[in-house]
């Protein structure tokens, strides 16, 4: 050791901490040889806190204020009774920083979806994802359970278990209750409360508190969105009849906007027609006779005037609008 380093590590630390950047939850204060002497002046600020770890064990953890650290470490009357040592304390201490602050904006979601029983279609597989916030609350428990001795630790090294841990949660809630998909896309707010309560022990054993947890969305696989739409569509219509009303007339429409000639119009007309007596059959209405004039197969019956193929009940051409003479 040179006589330089020697003496610059003799000196009375002022120990304090500036935070240089987001995402930082654990940093350990570089002190040469770890031999903080005694008197050693520490400076923690709000939204910090600190742990004084000596000879090997957590001698104090320090919220905000100015404090005064007692060890073994005597300026130069130490290291120079431990010449056989290379001048070296055996009494190492250290100190970390730990930011209390909210880490916020945490994102989480299913990379996989899990696997639920849903009340109304049987097992099916859900997508969630959300935010969520934390501190640490517990730096003692933090330190021993998570960051240990290691110089920095940031918000990333803990992301993939907290993610995880979340999903693990989500999954008992949901997975037992047998809820409507629709019943738990309206209560979000509530799931996600049910869910924080049984995650909180998990992050108090990390050391952490959890301060919020929001579900965003909650999502089934492409082809039960699809029934599910279709399912909403018959609601909004009231009832099965009228939905399927509904649907015959958007067929009859389809087939009035064919514009492949009067023919073409005729056959369209007269299978809308058939299709909509099918649909009223099928749900108990009673059924309208269909004209003749439209029904598939009748013989052709043409204009006098223009010879455009026309209804064969028509009083008038729909295309040069001339009165007809009925062939009846």
């Amino acid at each position: 050791m040179s006589l330089t380093s020697f003496l610059q590590k003799q000196f009375i630390e002022v120990i304090q901490w500036h935070e240089p950047e987001e995402g930082i939850l654990a940093w350990q204060y570089p002190i040469a040889d770890m031999e903080i002497k005694t008197g050693a002046q520490l400076t923690v600020r709000e939204s910090q806190m600190a742990a004084f770890v000596n000879e090997g064990k957590i001698a104090d953890v320090f919220g905000a204020g100015l404090y005064t650290l007692n060890t073994r470490n005597l300026p130069l009357l130490t290291d120079l009774n431990n010449w056989d040592k290379d001048f070296e304390s055996p009494f190492k201490s250290d100190v970390y920083f730990f930011s209390t602050r909210i880490q916020t904006d945490q994102r989480w979601g299913t990379a996989t979806p899990i696997t639920i029983r849903e009340k109304e279609f049987g097992a099916v597989r859900l997508r969630a994802y959300g935010i969520y916030s934390y501190r640490i609350a517990d730096p003692r428990a933090f330190f021993t359970n998570v960051s240990g001795t290691r110089e920095l630790y940031r918000v990333e090294d803990l992301e993939g278990q907290l993610r995880n841990t979340i999903v693990a949660r989500l999954t008992e809630v949901v997975a037992p209750s047998e809820v409507a998909f629709l019943d738990m896309a309206a209560h979000q707010a509530d799931l996600a409360q049910k869910v924080a309560a049984v995650l909180q022990p998990s992050l108090t054993a990390l050391g952490l508190a959890l301060h919020s947890f929001v579900i965003e969305n909650l999502s089934l696989p492409d082809e039960l969105e699809k029934v599910l739409d279709r399912r909403i569509g018959m609601n909004l219509a009231g009832d099965l009849g009228r939905y399927t009303q509904f649907e015959a007339a958007q067929s009859l429409e389809t087939a009035a906007a064919n514009t492949g000639g009067a023919a073409g119009v005729g056959v369209g007309l007269g299978a809308g027609v058939s299709m909509a007596q099918t649909m009223m059959n099928a749900i108990g209405a009673p059924a309208r006779p269909v004209p003749a004039a439209v029904q598939p197969g009748a013989p052709a019956r043409f204009c006098q005037e223009c010879g455009r193929e026309i209804p064969r009940a028509a009083r008038f051409c729909p295309g040069c609008g001339k009165p007809q003479v009925s062939q009846e």
